[in-house]
């Protein structure tokens, strides 16, 4: 009887050992997305800014070989990300290709369009105030005939990427006060069951250090499993992602990822080895009569 009943003992075990991993690891992907999205937040920023375009319209006279100096000398300027020359002639052949008519026959063979210089910017100076002073730079360049740049997309886009970090942020809290509350209560339960076995202890002299040892390693191998299963998900919803959409890459790079990893792990340990300690401290100071009320 005695070994049955210690062999369904070993199970619940087991069991509950199971279901702590788990409910923690679920817990974990969350807190793991809540990096993640904080982590590739200021890069889907940058991507954004440094993707708008500046445009310097060249003046008709100027040859080729001029405006290639021009470029060599812009990529050397700090606020500059790309330099991207578009020859008359390839302006020219755009043009026929989007009317699907050669503007030069309406022009006596003349070509219509200047040629042009676009550039990106690095994403610190994507901002209107920064472009102001670029632009008074760039048109003391010989032959540079206009600069345009879209002032109220960059405008929108710079508001609408503040207003989405912030709401990042305010998400980021939430969860990982509702995340530390659910694992908090995962481990409490495990604990739970065992507060007899912690009362027991407790009577027969042993110290609060030496009862919360094992509780606070268990904890912290299971918060590491979970960590590593979380990991695991993660990790296949990003290849996922990559299969669907290749350009991910372009805004997440490996240093996001391993430091999402190394967050989780770090989370995983830390949190459940602190709410371990919480629980059975609460068990440990409480009487025999109060554990049967609880």
């Amino acid at each position: 009887m005695g070994k049955k009943r210690n062999k369904v003992s070993r199970h619940t075990g087991r069991l509950q050992a199971v279901t702590l991993c788990i409910s923690t690891a679920m817990v974990l992907v969350l807190l793991g997305l809540v990096v993640f999205s904080t982590l590739t937040g200021r890069n889907l920023s940058s991507y954004v800014k440094e993707n708008l375009v500046v445009t310097m319209m060249l003046e008709q006279d100027m040859s080729d070989n001029e405006a290639m100096t021009m470029c060599s000398h812009l990529k050397q300027q700090p606020y500059i990300k790309q330099v991207h020359f578009i020859s008359k002639h390839e302006a020219l052949t755009d043009a026929t290709r989007q009317m699907g008519a050669d503007p030069s026959e309406f022009t006596d063979g003349i070509n219509p369009f200047p040629s042009s210089v676009e550039l990106t910017l690095k994403s610190d100076y994507a901002n209107n105030d920064s472009l102001k002073w670029i632009s008074a730079q760039l048109k003391r360049y010989p032959k540079v005939s206009e600069i345009n740049y879209q002032k109220d997309l960059v405008d929108a886009v710079n508001r609408n990427l503040a207003k989405i970090g912030i709401i990042l942020l305010v998400i980021a809290a939430l969860l990982t006060f509702v995340s530390f509350s659910l694992i908090n209560n995962t481990v409490k339960l495990g604990i739970y069951a065992r507060r007899f076995s912690i009362h027991t202890m407790k009577l027969v002299g042993a110290s609060w250090s030496f009862i919360r040892g094992p509780f606070i390693r268990r904890a912290v191998l299971t918060g590491l499993l979970a960590a590593l299963l979380a990991i695991a998900v993660l990790g296949g919803c990003m290849y996922a992602l990559y299969r669907y959409e290749p350009e991910i890459l372009n805004i997440v790079t490996w240093r996001e990822m391993t430091i999402t990893a190394v967050a989780v792990i770090a989370f995983g340990i830390i949190i459940t080895a602190i709410c371990a300690s919480i629980s059975v401290n609460r068990f440990l100071k409480m009487k025999a009569g109060e554990l049967y009320k609880i």
